[in-house]
């Protein structure tokens, strides 16, 4: 595809980093704080479900920043000629518990870069696996999908109305959905744990005007974190795979719903908006 070198960018395949943190009091306070009561119960001395998204973030200098307020590419990641970022997807495979006091070690490595064309133009998807080990051993494996797209058209949004369908999330069979308020002090509180610069998640002139979005972007890691957390309270146990797409952009400033249903093959979940546009869908077994 024009301007994107695919040779290139996949030099940095096999590309690897390190890095740790410690399993706080303080970040399991603050976890907590924001995303209770929505948490499945845990063992005593365990971390809520998903810390690990909160652990160990890139903390680039601010004159290393991108225009977005992402770190500048070319560094780990390879230098993808396109202006917008999101993730895509991904899956969790949790082979043990984050315990409070833990010494967390988290390796990275690029595991492919490959290019697609998509309904608003290109695309290009960087997946990125993680180990998070503890001193028991690994405790999590993780495959991130990251998507860069094309500059948002003049006129049209980043979001249209019918970029995805309507969510089931109305339907009966949605046991135990919660409904949650996307303000932007929810957004602000995921940001400052994560760590996470993006500004469409608190910049609204940035949002609208540069990435063409509706509004602020709610996150997506936070989204999977709450499918995460429904999906061991209905299945009774931390699913033993977890994996979870996004569909379309959840826009904040309004109440969205986190809902699913567990069955004989596992858990289905999803996300929606408050008018059922589906925003990100999400599957884990048990075993």
């Amino acid at each position: 595809m024009p301007g994107l070198d695919i040779d290139h960018l996949r030099q940095w395949i096999g590309r690897t980093r390190e890095a740790e943190d410690l399993v706080t009091p303080r970040l399991v306070a603050e976890y907590r704080a924001t995303l209770a009561p929505h948490l499945a119960p845990v063992g005593e001395g365990e971390a809520p479900l998903a810390l690990h998204w909160c652990l160990a973030p890139e903390t680039p200098a601010a004159d290393a920043l991108g225009p977005d307020g992402h770190a500048a590419k070319g560094g780990f990641l390879p230098p993808v000629p396109l202006p917008r970022r999101m993730w895509a997807g991904g899956e969790v495979e949790t082979l043990g518990p984050l315990r409070l006091g833990d010494r967390v070690v988290r390796r990275e490595t690029v595991a492919d870069v490959a290019v697609k064309e998509g309904r608003t133009g290109a695309l290009c998807f960087v997946t990125v696996r993680h180990e998070v080990e503890t001193p028991r051993g690994v405790a999590i494996r993780e495959r991130q999908d990251i998507v860069y797209r094309e500059a948002s058209r003049p006129g049209t949004p980043a979001a249209p109305a019918s970029a995805a369908p309507a969510s089931p999330a109305a339907e009966p069979a949605a046991e135990g959905a919660w409904r949650i308020e996307a303000d932007p002090v929810l957004l602000f509180r995921y940001s400052a744990m994560t760590f996470n610069g993006h500004r469409f998640h608190y910049d609204h002139p940035y949002a609208t005007g540069v990435e063409g979005y509706a509004g602020l972007v709610v996150h997506g890691p936070m989204q999977a974190s709450l499918l995460l957390n429904l999906a061991a309270v209905q299945l009774g146990r931390v699913p033993a795979r977890f994996r979870y797409r996004g569909v379309s952009p959840m826009i904040a400033g309004q109440v969205f719903t986190v809902a699913g249903r567990a069955g004989p093959e596992g858990f289905e979940g999803w996300t929606a908006e408050a008018g059922g546009r589906l925003c990100m869908e999400a599957s884990g077994t048990a075993s």
